[in-house]
């Protein structure tokens, strides 16, 4: 019946293309007896552009099970556009209002939290912390505010999303007022203890048109909003500048002037940087009738944007957000470049992707805190309609269980070798293409817990059959007292953990029964692998683990005892 199912799937998603090859062995080992760095749980960062689906019924069940990916002491975050944007609160595709700031007739403020607040409530009750994005431009401070709601779709030119709420502000101070009077109402409902443990910063991607203006102008407009903040609350954690990319020329003179130069604002040397955020994406294509995915392109991004802070002696131990960190740049977009995102293509690639974010982090002795994935939901959509969304009409996608495999994560990194492992260097030059594969792995050793856990991913590029990765996994340098150890193994694949590929065998449904939608729940949740065994034997601190992983597969392999 499993092998049934798998054909079936493939046959749907129109993978059976050629003959499966013969598996290949990888081994894997993993070295407990000598503990690194602490892991740093970066994956608990998500945001989208629009930020009204947050407090509708698939959002909030949405929101509810990000929230479940953070702790106490380290909380997930969201971060969405548009929260100045003056509108009804209507969502739509890269859209998105809160009507925060209008003026009278005699162009006095006039400032209207009802939104932003059930915005920023929604996240908190279901334990998200707001990644507050000051942006984008109220249509009545707007330098050319007509014509102000685009009426953008998938498929109309991209340009056409950049119009009135992208422009400079008619008054700096008005802009200042407005962000000052926003963080003290935030301080007032919330706390300034809870607010102190936010992000601030100023807009997104000022360096493309998603700003209108000059980028001496955007320095202005940032120094006047991080002074209000601080005004309001002076433990505000601020920083930015959000760019497209590594930011170029306009990274590097953003950061000169926060170090050095005059403050727009304050006439005082220099802008408050708490932390330092850019964007790094991938780069898909179709090539040959199939997606061919683009790690390198991401990997590359991150690698001279870690550079660039690393060459500041005074940005040294700054933390770092990659306040949007994507396989590509338009989550409302559609195409056949991107019909990767439904499938386990995107867990494999997600989890390849953070484990060498760590490692780029290392290489330049950078301080990552965090990596934002921008993707949410799109609501009443048809089901897995082809968007970059880590739910689907209340279906978490394969995606989002790497995610939940990542969250049981937790102590300090431990040295993982694979034989398949191509290197982060060799995929940033040559990317995952022809006969190789990635087939690696990240680990980590929590001893208060007595736990070893290890991900385990086999990604390439290239969406087409590929052969199974026979691993052998040997754990060496166990303590002691682990002679019986208990094996829990998680697994993403065309089997496991996978509500599309159960819908696609349900016939791919437009509108599931009830009782379909439940075996859908069930199906959208991290999964076991049901041929993993419940206890593992250790002898002279030594054990080994054998397990086949299809392409595209993820595995989550936890040891307690």
């Amino acid at each position: 019946m499993r092998h049934l199912f798998f054909c079936l799937f493939l046959l749907a998603t129109g993978a059976l293309r050629a003959a499966v090859p013969a598996s290949f062995p990888v081994t894997i080992h993993i070295d407990a007896a000598q503990p690194g760095a602490e892991l740093k749980p970066i994956y608990r960062f998500f945001g989208a552009d629009e930020p009204n689906y947050a407090y509708m019924k698939d959002g909030k069940k949405l929101l509810s099970d990000i929230g479940q990916l953070g702790s106490f002491a380290a909380p997930a975050y969201f971060r969405t556009h548009s929260l100045l944007v003056t509108g009804d609160g209507t969502p739509a595709l890269k859209w998105g209002s809160t009507n925060l700031y209008t003026e009278d007739a005699q162009g006095r403020p006039v400032y209207d939290w009802t939104i932003v607040d059930r915005i920023f409530d929604t996240y908190l009750a279901r334990g998200v912390k707001p990644y507050a994005q000051i942006g984008f431009m109220p249509e009545a401070l707007s330098t050319q505010p007509k014509p102000y709601q685009h009426q953008w779709r998938p498929g109309f030119p991209y340009s056409e999303i950049y119009t009135g709420w992208a422009y400079p502000p008619k008054d700096y101070t008005k802009w200042a007022e407005l962000v000052y009077q926003w963080v003290t109402h935030c301080v007032a409902r919330y706390g300034a203890a809870e607010v102190s443990s936010w992000y601030w910063e100023v807009w997104n991607e000022a360096n493309i048109s998603y700003w209108k203006g000059t980028p001496e102008e955007f320095r202005k407009l940032h120094d006047y909003a991080i002074d209000a903040v601080r005004r309001a609350l002076p433990s505000a954690r601020v920083g930015g500048p959000d760019t497209a990319g590594d930011g170029g020329k306009f990274m590097q003179d953003f950061l000169e002037h926060a170090l050095h130069g005059k403050n727009f604002s304050t006439g005082q040397i220099g802008t408050p940087l708490d932390f330092l955020s850019f964007h790094a994406k991938g780069s898909p294509t179709f090539i040959d009738g199939h997606v061919r995915t683009g790690l390198a392109a991401q990997l590359n991004t991150i690698d001279r944007a870690f550079a660039r802070f690393a060459s500041f002696p005074e940005l040294k131990g700054k933390p770092i957000v990659i306040g949007e960190s994507d396989p590509d740049g338009c989550a409302a977009c559609q195409g056949p470049q991107l019909a990767y995102r439904n499938t386990t293509m995107y867990s494999s690639y997600t989890a390849a992707a953070f484990a060498r974010k760590h490692l780029l982090a290392e290489k330049h002795g950078v301080n990552l805190e965090g990596a934002v994935t921008w993707a949410f939901e799109f609501e009443d959509q048809p089901y897995f309609a082809g968007f970059r969304v880590m739910a689907s009409n209340g279906l978490t996608l394969p995606v989002f269980n790497v995610f939940r495999m990542m969250a049981k994560m937790s102590g300090r990194r431990l040295s993982a070798v694979s034989s398949g492992d191509p290197g982060v260097e060799s995929i940033i030059k040559n990317g995952v293409h022809g006969a190789s594969a990635d087939v690696a792995a990240l680990a980590s050793l929590d001893s208060a817990r007595r736990q070893l856990c290890v991900l385990v991913w086999h990604y390439h590029d290239d969406d087409i059959p590929g052969a199974t990765a026979e691993i052998e996994l040997t754990y060496a340098g166990l303590p002691t007292e682990a002679a019986a150890l208990r094996l829990m193994h998680y697994r993403v694949d065309a089997n496991h953990s996978n509500a599309y590929a159960l819908w696609l065998a349900l016939g791919s449904p437009n509108a599931p029964t009830r009782a379909q939608y439940a075996q859908l729940e069930t199906a959208a949740q991290l999964a076991q692998l049901e041929t993993s065994p419940s206890s593992l034997s250790a002898a002279g601190g030594v054990a080994t683990l054998k397990f086949p992983l299809p392409r595209q597969a993820v595995s989550l392999l936890i040891l307690n005892w």
